[in-house]
């Protein structure tokens, strides 16, 4: 059982170096196009990233901006707070509309590889969250694997096999982000990593 244990990728992932190597094996430039394409971050913008995980996202950013990284995993904050310093700010907590006052508030709230790991009522929850921090005119940015009809079939077999227990189809990630965001636009991409596997990018705007 302690070597099952030890062997489960769930536990390995969970050390951030292995993790940060697993994800440029499987992800290629799959993060630095979703955050130029999609998250589109400025200068100084104020930005939430709820399951920042080592905080790579912030790595992807070439200049100034007010980062927070909110994750519960403390040796992925404790690594990111190491690898990055004060170029941005690292919480270990879990995020919900009581973590921040009603002055905080920001231009983007990031959700890279999280919702597939949430229940529907955990993610509406996390969709919540992120509509109350929010500005108006805002944007809560995701990223996750989806399946679709008519997909490569090693792609569904290596989302089958996800750490995440909730993989949806795209009408499932919308319908929990069209119950909280009207404004809600969807993309698939099936190209962006190393392997065959299908990415849905959700961009929802207060």
């Amino acid at each position: 059982m302690a070597l099952a244990r030890k062997l489960d990728p769930r536990v390995i992932l969970s050390v951030p170096a292995v993790y940060n190597l697993f994800s440029r094996m499987m992800a290629g430039n799959a993060r630095q196009e979703f955050v130029n394409t999609y998250v589109k971050p400025r200068e100084n913008d104020k930005i939430l990233d709820i399951g920042c995980g080592p905080g790579n996202v912030l790595g992807c950013i070439p200049f100034p901006v007010d980062y927070t990284g909110v994750d519960v995993d403390q040796n992925y904050i404790t690594h990111a707070a190491k690898e990055y310093g004060n170029k941005g700010r690292f919480l270990c907590q879990f995020a919900n509309r009581t973590t921040f006052p009603e002055s905080d508030v920001y231009d983007i709230v990031i959700a890279s590889g999280l919702i597939h790991h949430l229940t529907d009522d955990a993610a509406r929850e996390l969709f919540e969250t992120a509509h109350h921090v929010l500005k108006k005119g805002g944007r809560l940015v995701t990223l996750d694997g989806c399946y679709v009809d008519g997909q490569n079939p090693i792609a569904r077999m290596i989302l089958s096999r996800d750490r995440g227990q909730h993989v949806r189809t795209q009408d499932a990630y919308e319908k929990i982000a069209r119950g909280v965001f009207a404004d809600v636009k969807t993309n698939i991409h099936h190209k962006l990593s190393r392997f065959p596997y299908t990415y849905i990018i959700m961009e929802c705007t207060k």
